[in-house]
């Protein structure tokens, strides 16, 4: 997914809230997902394969990629909120595009619109073979800003 559009954090702790937010969250430990990047607008998770988190077929179960799509929209969305803030998922639409066999799963979320209350974001999910990624699916999301 391209940066295509510069945002200016209202918190300039935001890296540091992202990181202890992502480090209490017992799914992704549980999954065994890996938070790589966050910058303004922006959020980059992975996730490695293993059988814990593939379907009866051998293929990343559609729960994991939701998961990690959520998780990367979100954490997106509040990297642009206010200071003392928390973010919870309001809704997401998720559209599986191709099956997703090994390998890892990278989920880049970026912040569409920031508003006051609710912030958009589109997330690609892709798995990384062989150092080739392939989109597996796309995510739409809305997250809205709570008090800490």
């Amino acid at each position: 997914m391209s940066d295509a559009t510069s945002f200016t954090p209202r918190n300039p702790d935001f890296e540091a809230v992202i990181r202890s937010s992502f480090a209490a969250q017992g799914l992704m430990k549980t999954l065994g997902v890996v938070l790589r990047s966050v910058v303004p607008g922006r959020a980059v998770l992975e996730l490695p394969y293993s059988t814990a988190v593939a379907q009866q077929q051998g293929l990343f179960h559609g729960a994991g990629i939701g998961a990690i799509g959520d998780v990367a929209g979100g954490y997106a969305a509040l990297s642009l909120m206010a200071a003392n803030s928390e973010v919870v998922t309001v809704e997401y639409k998720v559209n599986f595009i191709r099956p997703a066999t090994a390998g890892l799963l990278r989920a880049e979320g970026q912040v569409l619109r920031a508003g006051k209350s609710l912030t958009v974001c589109r997330i690609d999910v892709a798995a990384i073979e062989n150092g080739e990624a392939t989109v597996v699916a796309l995510l739409q999301a809305t997250f809205m800003s709570v008090p800490a």
